[in-house]
């Protein structure tokens, strides 16, 4: 198991004020969550916060992209967008930018249909079965 970069304890310990998250390997990055709930990614030493339509003209009007990909020769633009530089240097922002991205999280999850929270329920089973 290869040990978490430097930059990943630091994006941690930073975001300890609203609680001490729990960190997940995924995809050659991590998964950043909150009473398991995704709010977060860190791919490549960037830090991308979760959006959704509530606080998406922020991240755009600080000028933030979104983390995007190519899978099968196509982009996908997912909704984390970058983190402010400003969350490095001010433990405030971390907390307040955190708890935008953990209500942007909560509300994805309040717009799933019966049958996406039913897939889901189903494939959590499965892996436990494993």
């Amino acid at each position: 198991m290869s040990r978490r970069s430097e930059f990943v304890e630091f994006v941690i310990d930073q975001m300890t004020p609203i609680g001490r998250p729990r960190v997940r390997t995924m995809f050659g990055g991590y998964g950043i969550y909150r009473n398991d709930r995704i709010f977060a990614i860190i791919v490549d030493d960037r830090l991308y916060f979760k959006a959704d339509p509530v606080t998406r003209a922020e991240f755009e009007a600080k000028g933030l992209r979104p983390f995007t990909y190519v899978a099968r020769g196509k982009s996908v633009t997912l909704q984390y967008f970058e983190a402010p530089p400003e969350v490095f240097e001010e433990s405030d922002a971390m907390r307040d930018w955190s708890q935008k991205a953990y209500g942007a999280a909560i509300r994805a999850m309040k717009t799933r249909t019966p049958n996406q929270a039913r897939r889901r329920a189903r494939k959590k089973s499965r892996a436990v079965k494993r």
